[in-house]
Order: structure tokens, then sequence, then C-alpha cells
């Protein structure tokens, strides 16, 4: 049988609802933009692509729902009546069958559409079945709104008929069926049943940790309610069912009509709680002629008739004849709970328990009657089942059988025993813990690990280990003078040592030199020691020393000589340079030329400048349009270019390097940036209408 969840039924959209959910999703999930000047077997499959997607959006929409919507036949018999009496089972069935059927139509729709769209012959005629099929999928949807309405909302009871028009007073199928109370029909369950204000409830309050409204008006509890409890490691579930009045089947209303159901299909001990303190409104009379008129709905279940509000009237208070009504239903439980027959040895205090709700007396006696009653009737059903000869066949209980008849008592070892006596004794074994504490205590104290080793000798516990190495014991190869061979050892290396550093100091490298060499070997020496000085100045610093400013090299290297060299020796004219650089030198590194004096020497260089020099440059360079000023101009001083052929020549690499970043909308060298040519935000999904003026 289909075990179904009501909770994982999905929503169920209006027939506009609908409409607008599917068609936003082919305008969202097919392309757009079709041409005229397209291929006409191009047109078609456009179209066809969006006939096929709408159907199938619409077939797997209604698919879901017709899935989710437990079918009548498969659930529970129980689930099954109870939907009956819910929602009508017949126009349950036919909301279901009606869009069971729209989802075919749909699907021959387009079916036929797809096959007209294969021989249009143009554009136009496309679009036109296009908007036909989907049109007829839209109208054959907005029929199904009564349906689909139904499903979604009907009043409680009998619901309202497909096709017709239902209230807002009406209470939602789907949710409704997704609050139903998820009862196990074939677990150990305890069905609580009677008149209006008995005690059901507040018994169900006590017994499980359910929170069941209790008022002192008739019908408080409209629906069924369900509640767990525990008993003898087990797990049971309690309902409480609404009250029952005693009239004929087909007056009841749709309240009652639940508690009917639950005692006809549910597998449980009944307990009908009676008031005999007659508080509820009716006398003991009338709640046994219910019993009565109900008893055919607990055959083959074990009964209870259970006395309910004793703080207010005993049971033995009570007048002969509603006594002997009490009794009366109390061997009517029994015989019914039997299969029809009297109870064998057992009499009627089986059947008829009391209790009071409100000081909890002899509550757990009810509850403890009733959960036993119900295991002993499930264990006769399955003995009483098919199913038990298979199983007791393959079943084997093995009984010992005496080999002799010598006596074999206990023993019990002897050191057992002497324990056992020192145990009576008051003497008590010293833990760690004991010893810890005597012994200064956590942190301080250290456990005796060696204590535990299982030697063959114990005197070997505390002994020293040796050292393995090689698989050979290292003290086997322990030489007892070893402190004094070493100490002699010692002694003589520090002699020779000692004397191989005399020998070194009486030895002079340069005796057998001459003059020259003599000076030469000096001047290696001091070159030497510079590199290492430097070296070591340089390790020292590492990667954090900051250049070091000229004024402040300590070593002077940066010369004018030096630079003079240098320059010349690339074939540069450096006399100009190192005569402003004597000049200009000062203690702080501030020039003390002043603008006058070098404006007087610029005029003197340009006074002595000759002719202009004759432009140089190539004539495939774009480069050289850039102005007549640099090509023509004769490279200035202290450039590091020889002549204006060079000087040319660098101006076109610079031009060739800056075109490059230019062509890649650089600022320079150093422009990193990536610029996003298509923002996601301008450039994703469709365009809606009026957003055409950012695009």
């Amino acid at each position: 049988m289909v075990q179904h969840n009501f909770k994982s039924i999905q929503s169920v959209p209006t027939a506009k609802d609908f409409i607008d959910i599917v068609l936003s999703k082919t305008q969202r999930g097919t392309p757009t933009v079709v041409h005229n000047g397209w291929a006409i077997q191009r047109i078609r499959q456009f179209y066809m692509r969006k006939v096929k997607f709408t159907q199938s959006s619409w077939h797997d929409k209604l698919t879901q729902i017709l899935d989710d919507f437990p079918k009548v036949d498969d659930v529970h018999p129980f689930y099954s009546d109870l939907m009956n009496v819910l929602y009508d089972k017949d126009h349950y069935k036919l909301a279901l069958g009606q869009i069971n059927m729209c989802r075919n139509l749909i699907d021959r729709i387009c079916h036929d559409y797809v096959r007209l769209l294969k021989y249009g012959d143009s554009l136009y005629r496309c679009k036109q079945l296009k908007r036909a099929a989907l049109g007829r999928m839209c109208t054959l949807m907005k029929r199904q709104g009564p349906s689909l309405q139904y499903l979604e909302q009907a009043r409680l009871g009998g619901g309202c008929e497909p096709g017709t028009s239902c209230g807002m007073q009406g209470l939602l199928v789907r949710q409704h069926m997704s609050r139903l109370p998820s009862i196990d029909p074939n677990t150990r369950t305890l069905l609580v049943c009677g008149y209006p204000n008995v005690g059901k409830s507040s018994f169900m309050n006590k017994v499980t940790r359910a929170d069941v409204e209790v008022q002192p008006y008739a019908f408080t509890t409209k629906s069924l309610y369900v509640g767990h409890t525990d008993y003898k490691y087990l797990r049971w579930q309690v309902i409480d069912t609404p009250g029952i009045l005693d009239r004929p089947l087909e007056e009841r209303n749709t309240i009652e009509m639940q508690s009917i159901t639950a005692l006809a299909h549910l597998r449980a001990a009944v307990l009908y709680i009676v008031d005999i303190s007659e508080q509820c409104g009716f006398t003991i009379a009338q709640q046994s002629t219910l019993f009565h008129s109900i008893k055919p709905l607990f055959s083959n279940k074990p009964v209870l008739i259970v006395a309910n509000k004793t703080d207010v009237v005993r049971l033995d208070a009570l007048s002969a004849s509603d006594r002997a009504l009490v009794d009366e239903m109390a061997a009517e439980a029994g015989r019914i709970s039997s299969g029809g027959h009297a109870m064998m040895g057992t009499s009627d205090e089986t059947t008829l328990v009391t209790m009071s709700t409100l000081t909890e007396d002899g509550i757990s006696a009810v509850k403890q009657v009733a959960c036993d009653r119900l295991l002993s009737s499930r264990v006769e059903v399955k003995l009483k089942g098919k199913r038990v000869g298979d199983v007791v066949n393959r079943i084997h209980v093995a009984m010992p059988k005496a080999r002799d008849g010598v006596s074999r008592p206990p023993v019990i070892p002897p050191g057992v025993a002497a324990a056992r006596a020192r145990r009576d004794a008051g003497e008590r074994r010293r833990t760690e813990k004991d010893l810890q504490e005597e012994q200064g205590g956590a942190g301080v104290y250290n456990g005796d690990l060696r204590k535990l080793y299982d030697l063959k000798n114990p005197d070997w516990k505390y002994d020293i280990m040796p050292e393995i190495m090689d698989g050979k014991n290292i003290l086997d190869f322990v030489d007892p003078d070893i402190d004094a061979r070493l100490e002699a050892l010692e002694r003589e290396e520090e002699a020779l040592a000692a004397a191989a550093a005399d020998a070194a100091a009486s030895i002079d490298l340069g005796a057998d030199l001459d003059p020259e060499e003599r000076a030469t070997l000096e001047a290696i020496r001091g070159k030497k020691k510079k590199l290492v000085a430097d070296h070591r100045r340089k390790k020292s610093a590492g990667n954090n020393q900051a250049p070091i400013p000229r004024a402040v090299d300590p070593e002077r290297s940066r010369t004018r000589q030096r630079m003079q060299a240098e320059l010349g020796a690339m074939g540069l004219d450096a006399a100009a340079a190192a005569k402003s650089a004597a000049r200009s030198q000062s203690r702080r590194g501030r020039s003390l030329v002043r603008k006058r004096d070098r404006s007087a020497a610029a005029d003197a260089e340009m006074g002595e400048a000759e002719a202009p020099p004759k432009r140089i440059h190539s004539s495939k360079s774009r480069s050289m349009s850039r102005g007549r000023a640099l090509s023509m101009a004769a490279p200035e001083a202290n450039k590091g270019l020889r002549d204006a052929t060079q000087r040319n020549k660098a101006i076109k690499m610079a031009d060739k390097a800056q075109w490059y970043a230019g062509m890649q909308a650089k600022k320079g060298e150093g422009d990193r940036h990536i610029p996003d040519l298509m923002p996601k935000h301008l450039f994703s999904g469709k365009r809606p209408k009026g957003s055409t003026d950012r695009r």
C-alpha cells in the first residue's frame, strides 16, 4: 500500500497565474528575435521550438499536481474515507480527472500544430500558427479554473463542485491535507471516543505531550488529534476523536464522521469514556445507548469502558439502574473483545476502570490496562494468521539433557573468594587516585608505570633499560675506562693543535720574494681584505639599506675623475660635466651656482654654436612629424647621447613604445587597468520594454 506524504503537496495556482507562469517561462527560455530574411526552415524551427517548450511546461506542471495529490484508491482505507468525509471523494476524483484530460489535450494540440508548422511557407503564417497553438492551450487552461480552485480551496465536508465558484469561507484542500495528523494505521494505537465533554481531551493531555484545547462546551475538538506516549519501551500513539451524538449515520455531520471513520478503520484499543457524574449534559442511559449503537465498529478490537469524573461521583455511589447500565456496557465490551464470546478467566474489572482527569487518579492504571490488552490482542491476531505456521516450522527450541547423575555445583576460584572476603571485611583497594592524593595531588604526582610490567622475573622491572643499535646492546661495547681515555685523547689533540699554530707562525711567506713580488703580494692582500669588508658590510645591511647619497659615501668612490674616465670610455666628452660638478659641489649637496651664472654659461654656449645641423631622420618614420625642434635640434649636453642620429633613434623608439600603449588605450607603461567593455548589467538577459536608451 502506498504511503503518501501529505505535507509535500505544492500549492496549486489559479488559472490566470498558471497561464502567466508558463508564458513568461516560454518568453525567458526561448529565443525572441526572428528575421524575415532567414531561411524558411530556420523560421519553422524557431516557432516549433516555442510551441514545444510551452507544451512541455504545461505537461510538467500538471504532472506535478497529479503526482502530489494522493489517489483515493492507493492510500489506506482510513485516509480514503477521511478524504471522502472532508472533501467529497467524487468531486475530488473529478477535479483530478479534468486536470489529467487537460494535460492530454495540450499534448495533442502541440502535436497537431507542430505538424502544421512544418508546412508554413512564410514568417507571418508560422507566427499565426504559433499564436493559435498557444491561444488554444491558454483557453483550455482557463476552463480548468474551477478544478484548480477546488484543489486549492473547498468547503470542509462535501467541498464545492468543479465548475462552480467556491466562497472565501472555504477551507484550502491542499493546506488542510498537509495539516492532517500523521496517523500510522498499523502501529499501536489507543483510540479515545465518547460523548462531547466527557473528558477525552483531558485524558489525552495527561498521558501524552499533546496540548488539546479543553473548554466547558460541546464539540471543542473538531478534528482528530494525535499524541504519543511510551509504555514498556514502545512508542504508542493516542488519538483524540471529536464527540459523537446518538443519531442516525446519515444525520451526523463532518466532525462526527471523522470519529466514525477512525473507529471503523484503525486497529486500536478503544477507550469509551463515560461521564458518571452526568456533568457533560448527557445521562448514563444516553451514553449507554450511544455505546450500543456504535458497538459494531468495535468488532475485533479490545474495548475498555472508562468511568471518568470519579472525584465528583464515586462508582459505588451510583444508583442501581445506572450501575446496571455501566456493568452491561462492561460485559458487552468483554464479549466484543473476545470475538463475540464470553471472556474466560477474566472479570469485568479488565474492561471497566475508573479515573479522574482532574485529580489524575487512576489515569496510569487506565493506560496500563489498555496497553496490555492491546498487546495481547495483537499477539493473538498474529498467532491466528497464516504466516505464523511458516515461522514456527523453522524454529527449533533445543532443551538440554543431563549426560549423567553427577552433581556439578558452581566453582568459585580461591582468589575471587578471598577478594570477596576482604571486601566484606571493609578492606578497600588502593587506587591511583589515592596514591596521587598522598603524593602531592594532580600536577605533582607522577604515576609509576613500571609496576604494571609483566616480566618473567619481577625483579627486572626497575633495571636500567639497555639501548639497542643494529640488533646489538650498546652497553656490551662500553669500556669501563672510557672517561680516562677520552680525557687523554683530548689533551693530545690540544698539544698537536698548539704545535701546528707555532709552526705556521714561524713560516715567512715573503722570505724568498723580491721587492716587486712583495709589493704585488701586499696589493693582493689589501684587495682581498677590501672585498671581504665590502661583502660583510653589504651582508649585514641586506636589502633594507637605502641608497647612499654621494655626500655620505664612506669610501668616496663617486669622484669626478672616475666619472670622466667612464664617460670617456663610452666616447663622450665629460669635461663640461666635470667642470659643472666641481662648481656645484657643496657640503649639503645643493648647487652653489647662481641662476645668472647658469644663464651666462648658457648664453656663452649658444654663442659658440655653429650653423643649424642638417635634419637627420628616416623618411619612413612618422615619429619625426612631432615638430621641427625635436628633429633639427642638436643633442643637449649631459643627456648621454653622442650625436643627433642617436637622439633621433631614441625618439623613434619612444614613439613606437607609446604607439602600442595608445592602441590598447593605456595611459602609459604603468597603466594596468583592464576595462570592462561589456558591463553585465547592460548586456545580460532580455531587454524589457523601455530600456533601449542605454544599450
